[in-house]
């Protein structure tokens, strides 16, 4: 399984981006997918997950009302669009497979298989 992050760029605060992640291999139908990003000087941080069809969706505080995590099985790829974005949300962003996961899950640790990440700066 690999998975391959694009869509990262520079953007005013307010703007709007759409990242995209796709997977390679079967494990994708039955994954959790996630995205969790990293800020220069500090910790990486759960954004969002997505369960393997769909029907559940966890959001970190911050984002939650600004950010949309949405997966397409047909393309093998989940997309996070960013809405409204703010100068705090500049970081790294990653994705993240959970190999048959049943449940989403905010730890970093569960997460197996990552892809390379790429870089959103906001500025104000």
């Amino acid at each position: 399984v690999q998975l391959q992050a694009s869509g990262g760029g520079l953007v005013r605060a307010g703007d709007s981006l759409r990242l995209s992640c796709t997977v390679s291999g079967r494990a994708f139908s039955r994954s959790v997918m996630a995205w969790f990003r990293q800020a220069p000087g500090k910790e990486r941080e759960f954004v969002a997950g997505i369960r393997w069809n769909g029907d559940a969706t966890l959001y970190r505080d911050s984002v939650k009302g600004r950010f949309t995590i949405s997966r397409d099985s047909a393309e093998n790829t989940v997309y996070l669009q960013m809405n409204n974005l703010k100068p705090e949300d500049t970081a790294v962003y990653s994705c993240a497979a959970d190999l048959a996961a049943r449940f989403i899950t905010a730890t970093a640790g569960a997460y197996t298989k990552w892809g390379r990440g790429t870089l959103v700066t906001v500025s104000s």
